[in-house]
């Protein structure tokens, strides 16, 4: 849904020649095993110290080994990433990010380990992957109101690394029944696939049994997650409007991925769309562009690969008073609540 929610508001080569000798791939090992050693002694850190506390030895060690991988080549990352037996897709600062992320995990773990204690992986459960299509015109006019006509949602367990479930229902228009050509063209939604669909708040009534049903908000923490902005802000917000019932709960707060990953990877924003995040991190579109249920798995790609990575993805935007806001890093952590049916609004 790139270009509709562009709308609205050079990629690295990542071939890489290896060594044309065996000596020299293992002298390279050897260096990166020198540069950045797997383990090493260190007092345990206290669940005190490592929430706030970077006094304690074992940060010294992981921003040393952050200094060597730094300065190494591409060629000893990728060499250090396969003997770790970890992903060696992906350009430069990826993979810097993916060792830097390895060692400091490893480090808190011995560390923790030592003293008895745990390290968590993740606060959420599962995060569900939400991208809308919605209609569209070549050009929108500036008081164009988008409908959503496809509702799909991909389910990510964050302890198994994996898609688990999903979800897709098309949804019929009201303001605009009669879908554009280039609507058509773009998201590869038929006029039948609408005319043969509910109307938006029954789909969403089964949208949300559907999250029900796998007790999140309830026995399992969850948050949803978008490629952007304006999934929430945008399409589902005129939506709510359009159908006279009230934003949900549920959906009040999200995880903007594009923020994630800049934030993560150290990028600028131009480079946080869909298809050049999964170029950085050396994976190919899977399935039709624009198709929503598509763009959601391949959503939930980029998704596990931040998992692996190490990314600690968290909440980062929010709906207030009909207004998108962000949520600083600081505010407390919370999964989403316990998905409802649409309610009515006065109109």
């Amino acid at each position: 849904m790139d270009e509709q929610k562009e709308n609205i508001n050079t990629t690295e080569d990542v071939n890489v020649k290896m060594s044309d000798t065996r000596e020299e791939d293992e002298e390279k090992v050897k260096s990166c095993s020198r540069i950045c050693p797997a383990e090493e002694s260190v007092p345990p850190v206290s669940p005190s110290q490592s929430n706030s506390d970077f006094s304690h030895p074992v940060y010294k060690e992981i921003a040393l080994a952050n200094g060597h991988i730094n300065r190494m080549s591409k060629d000893e990352l990728r060499l250090k990433l396969a003997a770790l037996k970890l992903d060696t897709r992906g350009v430069k600062d990826v993979m810097k990010k993916r060792l830097k992320s390895h060692y400091k995990k490893q480090k808190l773990q011995q560390s923790a380990a030592a003293e008895g204690g745990a390290t968590a992986d993740t606060y959420y459960d599962y995060i569900c992957v939400v991208d809308f299509e919605a209609t569209c015109e070549e050009d929108n006019p500036a008081d164009f109101l988008h409908e959503i006509i496809e509702f799909p949602m991909v389910l990510v367990n964050t302890h198994t690394q994996e898609i688990v479930d999903s979800f897709q229902e098309y949804v019929k228009p009201e303001l605009n029944p009669q879908l554009s050509d280039f609507c058509v063209k773009l998201t590869g939604i038929t006029q039948k696939m609408v005319d043969d669909a509910d109307l938006f708040p029954e789909v969403l009534r089964r949208a949300a049994a559907w999250l029900q049903e796998r007790e999140l908000g309830t026995k399992y923490k969850y948050a949803i997650l978008t490629d952007g902005s304006w999934d929430m802000s945008k399409f589902l917000n005129i939506q709510c409007r359009v159908s006279h019932i009230r934003y949900p709960q549920f959906a009040k707060k999200w995880i903007n991925i594009r923020k994630s990953y800049g934030n993560f990877y150290k990028v600028p924003r131009t480079q946080t769309k869909l298809s050049t995040m999964l170029e950085k991190l050396g994976l190919k579109y899977e399935g039709r562009p624009h198709s929503g249920l598509d763009d959601s798995r391949n959503i939930a790609r980029i998704v596990l690969r931040m998992l692996q990575d190490g990314c600690q993805l968290r909440v980062n935007e929010r709906m207030h008073a009909g207004q998108m806001l962000s949520v600083p890093s600081s505010a407390p952590l919370e999964g989403a609540p316990p998905p409802h049916g649409p309610r009515n609004r006065d109109r």
